[in-house]
């Protein structure tokens, strides 16, 4: 009987995600193919975050380490770790415990079933993280590069307000409104600020209004 553990994480800076659809279908392939499901951690925190600031992953890790564990079932690659080196960091920290991931979008098993790499799934893995980075770049890029064009032809209503002055909610909105469009558009916070060279408090704030 295999042991497997499934991780479903959905972004902390995402009110509209959640874990459920992750986990229910990890949970139905995990049936099909006669898992012992041993424990399921659902997360909601950032990608970017260190595993040290992931608290249910840590603890999966230290579950892992304790139990007999084969498998780590998960949706889909950004789901691992915060960015590329990270992510095969950590399939490598599951590998040394001769665990294996089960990636299901891709349908790719990380180790084979005598516990060894499987090299052609650690391939594809490493194309497509590098893939997914070199796409996430580019649409931050031409997100930026719409913003500016945009300020160049329509201007832009100043971002500060009068000492002692407060604003109403309904004026914050509509002074960041083009915060709040990228927000509706499921941008993260980081990559909004980047793109509207206002900080990250700003756009939280938006968000808390919304």
């Amino acid at each position: 009987m295999i042991n497997a553990v499934i991780y479903s994480r959905v972004s902390s800076e995402s009110e509209r995600q959640d874990t459920e659809r992750q986990t229910n279908e990890l949970i139905d392939y995990a049936h099909r193919m006669g898992y012992n499901i041993n424990k399921v951690y659902e997360e909601k925190v950032s990608g970017y975050k260190k595993n040290e600031d992931r608290p249910v992953f840590a603890k999966m890790l230290e579950d892992i380490n304790a139990n007999q564990i084969d498998k780590v079932l998960v949706w889909e690659l950004s789901r691992i770790g915060r960015s590329v080196l990270h992510s095969l960091q950590n399939i490598q920290t599951l590998h040394d415990m001769r665990v294996g991931i089960y990636i299901k979008n891709f349908n790719l098993e990380t180790l084979n079933d005598d516990k060894t790499p499987n090299s052609l799934s650690m391939f594809m893995v490493q194309i497509l993280f590098a893939v997914a980075n070199m796409e996430s770049k580019m649409t931050l890029s031409r997100l930026k590069s719409g913003y500016q064009n945009h300020i160049k032809k329509h201007g832009s209503k100043s971002v500060g307000r009068k000492k002692g002055s407060i604003d109403s909610d309904e004026k914050v909105l509509e002074r960041h409104s083009d915060v709040a469009r990228l927000l509706k558009r499921g941008l993260s916070i980081r990559n909004i600020s980047a793109i509207t060279n206002k900080s990250s408090n700003t756009v939280l704030k938006v968000k808390r209004l919304m």
